[in-house]
């Protein structure tokens, strides 16, 4: 399907193209409309429901990055004027989709927009706007001065590529950066739709849904304080893929312990404590340039006085990058329902963190992230899903 989405798009590009050369009507913009719209029939035979993401150089196909459209100069142009997503749903009428071109082209011809004067389809078959945020159900959070185009979404497709990604490295033993990558990017869009930094942290419908949920909460939190402590952006970039990954080696965990509610035996702690050193491992073989992802997966769960797991031989400090996801970390876990305990309230978390740092945690990152966590808009969003109760460490 990823050739069919590559060259619909490609059909796009083109389409807009002539269309900066012709008038509308005129026969050759008309021939580049119907081409495209072919290309697009062709894609629904195979994808009744196909979505595109353009971040940051990214094209984001489903959760598959098209690495054949990276830096694609259309992606890049339609994201700057808020055409950050693009769905559609089977079928698509020749006449709504020859709309949805001309809306393109006076896009990008006027090189801005004014939110107020975005529109969107919504009885119709495609779906265009810029990327923000809602809590479950309800109408967008960051509704104020959005434009009807907006696409809300509770991170859902997020959501689908983590667990994607946890699939591939289970079935295929292989780690698809690149979509780590575009997650990232995407988290970073979302933070930043209102035009000011905004966290959006999930909260888990299902007790099942907590590895993945938790992954997208710590790299949000770890990006969104990589910011608050002026961190340069591809430090921040990277702390966010790092909190994507900080728990990866649980894929190595057999689903009989994860899904258990009750108390763990000693032997069960012993697999669950062995995660640190399988996520390291797994970011080490598979990938080049993961160094610093798969020292704070090694790292995450080390305290500043030295306990925790793994036990280090001969004491050492932890890597900045370490102890900054070891507070997202716990805090996220405080503030998430587990089978065994109700989700702490925010600020009661954050007290914890202030009564532990000197301890368990590094107290210039306790003091900057509860500053954070104080001064910044963060809410949680529901997302759906339904599975068997998980408990996890």
């Amino acid at each position: 399907m990823s050739s069919d989405a590559f060259r619909f798009l490609t059909a796009v590009g083109q389409a807009l193209a002539t269309a900066t050369l012709y008038k509308p009507g005129h026969p050759a913009r008309e021939r580049s409309v119907d081409s495209a719209f072919d290309a697009l029939s062709r894609l629904l035979e195979q994808d009744p429901k196909p979505r595109f993401s353009f971040l940051e150089g990214d094209v984001v196909y489903g959760p598959e990055v098209l690495r054949q459209l990276k830096d694609w100069e259309w992606g890049e142009r339609l994201a700057k004027v808020q055409v950050q997503r693009m769905e559609f749903e089977a079928p698509v009428p020749r006449d709504e989709f020859g709309d949805f071109l001309l809306d393109l082209c006076q896009r990008l011809a006027q090189q801005s927009v004014d939110t107020a004067e975005i529109r969107q389809m919504r009885e119709g078959k495609i779906r265009y706007g810029p990327i923000v945020v809602r809590t479950g159900e309800e109408a967008a959070l960051l509704s104020q001065g959005a434009a009807t185009a907006t696409i809300s979404y509770a991170l859902d497709e997020e959501v689908e590529t983590i667990n994607w990604l946890h699939e591939q490295v289970q079935q295929t033993d292989s780690l698809p950066l690149l979509e780590a990558e575009a997650v990232v990017r995407s988290l970073a869009v979302a933070m930043h739709s209102q035009g000011q930094m905004f966290m959006p942290l999930l909260q888990l419908k299902e007790f099942d849904q907590y590895t993945t949920t938790h992954a997208s909460n710590v790299a949000v939190l770890a990006m969104a304080l990589g910011e608050h402590l002026e961190l340069g952006s591809g430090l921040v970039r990277a702390l966010g893929t790092a909190g994507l990954m900080h728990d990866l080696g649980k894929v190595r965990i057999p689903h009989e312990i994860l899904v258990k509610p009750g108390a763990f035996t000693d032997s069960e702690r012993e697999v669950m404590r062995r995660h640190p050193v399988d996520g390291a491992r797994i970011l080490l073989d598979r990938q080049k340039g993961m160094e610093l992802a798969a020292v704070v997966a090694y790292e995450h769960h080390i305290m500043l006085n030295g306990e925790g797991y793994p036990h280090f031989h001969f004491g050492r400090e932890c890597h900045y990058a370490s102890k900054l996801v070891h507070v997202c970390d716990v805090y996220d876990a405080l503030c998430t329902n587990r089978p065994y305990r109700e989700a702490w309230p925010s600020e009661i978390a954050l007290n914890y963190l202030e009564e532990k740092a000197t301890q368990e945690f590094d107290p210039d990152i306790v003091t900057a992230f509860t500053t954070m966590m104080r001064e910044h808009s963060h809410q949680r969003v529901v997302i759906n899903g339904s599975s068997r109760p998980k408990a996890e460490s």
